[in-house]
């Protein structure tokens, strides 16, 4: 982190591209009318609040969990057709597959022609939510764009499975994928992940190069969570407003983390590691307008001063989470195609 010179535009924000703005103005909509509701119902909330405390703690432990089932049902949803964001590929199968306590549901992408090397993809969400269903069509285009087998796993989600749950299910998974990739696809392996994922797709890459699972031959992150409790400018630049708060960062950090020791623990905060050197080469993509996006550019200049081979890459006006709102915004398919061109070229350079 120390070596992290920050762009001078980085202390200014920069104007969101016009389907970013689109969507950021569909939030607020929604956000509206959500207040209009909370308005109306403050007076109710106010009565019930007078109850005894052994009341008023079950119900707040009801609404939180009330909070988390309506967080993942709404997160987990595509923002395209499935069957048909299916069709240009051979088959998707549903299966099982190990998890670290126990079977994990997941989805394998198999394109069509030859299938060279194999994907393990992880999906973002802050570690509470997202899924099978919203990260299809993400996977979808990842296996035509690079001719691999993708599996999207379903691990566990805190907080009810905190650090390091998630780590330990991609650890069991990436095991799996590699013993399937040597019977079908050649024997390699790559990790890929966006924003929570990217955080755990890098940890796998760094596990790997220690020998404790299969090493990759290439890590693609896109907009990782890399160092953890941080203050880098793109936090103070796009705190608010722009699809991603600061305060979410925290809300989601703090779920995933329960103990204070975790939170320098280096399977959480991979920028933080002793030694970067060594690692599988790294493509990295960030959000322009993002307050993540100093993280993955940090990410990518230490790893190249370890002298990991890195090709960065960040995409004008976009927000965070932009893959997954690839249905209209073109710079989504574009970062795939550029994801998936890098995974198709280091499987080809395996022998």
């Amino acid at each position: 982190m120390s070596d992290f010179s920050v762009p001078t535009s980085v202390s200014r924000p920069l104007s969101p591209n016009l389907p970013s703005r689109l969507l950021l103005g569909g939030i607020r909509w929604q956000e509206q009318r959500k207040k209009k509701h909370a308005d109306r119902s403050a007076a109710r909330s106010e009565a019930e609040a007078a109850r005894s405390s052994g009341i008023q703690d079950a119900a707040h432990a009801e609404a939180q969990q009330h909070f988390l089932r309506a967080l993942r049902k709404a997160m987990d949803t595509p923002s395209f057709p499935q069957r048909l964001s299916s069709l240009p590929l051979r088959r998707v199968v549903s299966l099982q597959v190990p998890g670290a306590v126990g079977p994990l549901s997941a989805r394998l992408y198999i394109p069509r022609g030859r299938v060279r090397g194999a994907v393990l993809y992880l999906h973002g969400g802050g570690f509470v939510h997202c899924g099978l269903n919203s990260h299809h069509g993400i996977c979808c285009r990842l296996a035509r764009a690079s001719g691999a087998a993708v599996l999207l796993p379903d691990y566990r989600l805190a907080p009810e499975h905190p650090f390091p749950a998630a780590v330990e299910d991609c650890h069991a998974t990436l095991s799996w994928l590699a013993r399937a990739s040597a019977r079908y696809w050649g024997g390699r392996v790559a990790v890929a992940g966006d924003s929570a994922g990217g955080n755990l797709a890098a940890v796998l890459a760094q596990d790997g190069k220690a020998g404790a699972c299969p090493n990759p031959v290439l890590q693609l992150l896109y907009y990782p969570s890399i160092y953890g409790r941080n203050d880098l400018p793109s936090q103070q630049t796009y705190a608010q407003g722009y699809f991603l708060s600061r305060r979410s960062m925290e809300w989601y950090a703090a779920q995933y983390i329960q103990r204070e020791e975790d939170w320098a623990h280096p399977r959480f905060v991979p920028g933080l590691a002793d030694d970067l050197s060594g690692l599988a080469p790294a493509v990295i993509v960030t959000a322009e307008c993002d307050p993540m996006r100093d993280e993955g550019q940090a990410y990518a200049q230490v790893l190249s001063k370890a002298g990991v081979p890195v090709q960065y890459r960040c995409y004008p006006g976009t927000l965070h989470a932009f893959l997954n709102f690839y249905a209209f915004m073109p710079h989504g398919k574009a970062a795939l195609r550029f994801g998936g061109r890098a995974l198709r070229k280091a499987f080809a350079a395996c022998p």
